[in-house]
């Protein structure tokens, strides 16, 4: 791999030990990829402190330790100064305000916030979130990115038309020591352009259309580039950010166009460019039907767990919540997290959005996520959802039956205690 004068001066340990092991990493990890070379990237987001193992690790062997094994797949334990570019951290697993809630016991919320002072000194901004975008990482069209989080890098590609590949612990952490990235993937022009053409027969308007719209896509298209002709409304940020959550979900998906809506596809013609569609593939009632069915793994509806916010709610969808809790209260036998980044949370908080979801019964959590944190209320069986991510992991990872629809059905199915929730 071709690397610069600066690349080979970090590589040969002039700019310290943690950022000759990073490129080290870099160059492995670019040759196992059949990188030419690396590319600057001054966007980074990444896993620091997301999973408990991981903070219990930190216990027992210290911050550098872990940072050195979980970051830059060192076995030797370096020194980590500050990062080199704008860094920031994704979700995490623990809610610092509503640990005691999640069941966590004290002492690991305590090295949790202790691991956050640590990476805050070097440079890594706490967003403790899986939309970055929803609270000022916002990366410019063409502009190299280095992130995690598959339902982030879809919003990325697609809806900011900034570059990035679906990237690990690893290669974040190396990326944010050295403003470097393999030059592969969707970072080259060339491998941006749609690969399968989705018509669409019928309106998709609110947000529950587009989880489904996005979840039968990702089965149809797997790690393919689909264009949505049909389109006859404009989506909102809400409706994308679920669309492209379902797509990474059930299929691979980390790039779609929707001709006049995404940057990069002013027309079907552009969003193809010198490719034609390798497949036609339409999308109608029938469709939608199957594919709503498909996702509910559930058959109990007796709900005791209602999950809403993944990827994290916006302050629109945080209000919504509020107007369908205001003056009811959740059944005895419910449980209700809502969960929003914290900067969104604050928001929240003071227009009293946050007071009306609590006097509901509802819990607001940060930070994190029952799919992140592994952790739900003692005893849940069935759950309901308005996210199609969730609905699709959360059964899996907790052995749970899942509900999936409108904010609107997960509310009523909250206050009710059964589940109600259909399509036509």
């Amino acid at each position: 791999m071709r690397l610069t004068d600066h690349e080979k001066a970090m590589l040969d340990g002039q700019h310290g030990a943690a950022r000759a092991r990073a490129m080290d990493l870099l160059v492995r990890y670019g040759e196992a990829l059949g990188a030419e070379r690396l590319v600057e990237t001054n966007n980074v987001a990444g896993a620091f402190n997301a999973s408990t193992p991981s903070i219990r690790h930190i216990a027992e062997q210290g911050f550098d330790k872990v940072f050195s094994e979980l970051n830059l797949d060192s076995d030797e334990t370096v020194e980590i100064p500050r990062m080199a570019v704008p860094t920031c951290q994704l979700i995490t697993g623990i809610d610092n305000d509503n640990w005691e809630v999640q069941g966590v016991d004290a002492g690991l919320a305590e090295l949790q916030k202790q691991s956050e002072r640590y990476l805050g000194q070097r440079g890594v901004n706490l967003m403790a979130t899986c939309t970055p975008y929803q609270v000022g990482n916002v990366p410019v069209k063409g502009e190299h990115c280095a992130w995690m989080e598959s339902s982030a890098v879809i919003y990325c590609n697609s809806v900011l038309g900034a570059r990035t590949n679906v990237e690990g612990k690893e290669s974040t952490g190396a990326a944010a020591l050295t403003g470097r990235i393999p030059y592969w993937g969707y970072h080259l022009p060339e491998n941006r352009f749609g690969s399968h053409l989705i018509e669409l027969d019928i309106e998709v308007d609110d947000m529950m259309d587009w989880g489904l719209l996005g979840y039968f896509i990702g089965y149809a298209v797997e790690e393919n580039i689909p264009v949505l002709k049909g389109a006859s409304h404009q989506p909102t940020l809400i409706k994308l950010k679920h669309f492209g959550a379902a797509a990474a979900s059930s299929g691979g998906v980390e790039m779609y166009h929707i001709p006049g809506v995404t940057p990069e596809a002013d027309t079907l013609e552009a969003a193809f460019g010198p490719r034609s569609a390798v497949e036609t593939i339409r999308y109608g009632a029938k469709e939608r039907r199957e594919t709503y069915e498909k996702i509910q793994s559930a058959t109990d509806r007796k709900v005791d767990f209602i999950m809403l916010g993944c990827p994290h709610n916006s302050i629109e969808q945080m209000e919504l919540i509020a107007h369908l809790l205001e003056g009811r209260k959740i059944h005895p036998d419910v449980q209700l997290w809502v969960h929003t980044p914290r900067a969104i949370r604050q928001v929240a908080d003071r227009s009293g959005y946050c007071d009306i979801i609590s006097a509901a019964g509802g819990v607001v959590m940060s930070d994190t996520c029952p799919a992140i944190s592994r952790r739900l209320p003692p005893g849940v069986r069935v759950i309901a959802t308005d996210s199609a991510k969730q609905a699709h992991y959360l059964p899996a990872i907790a052995k749970v039956q899942g509900w999936f629809g409108s904010v609107t059905d997960c509310v009523e199915a909250a206050v009710a205690g059964e589940w109600r929730g259909g399509v036509q």
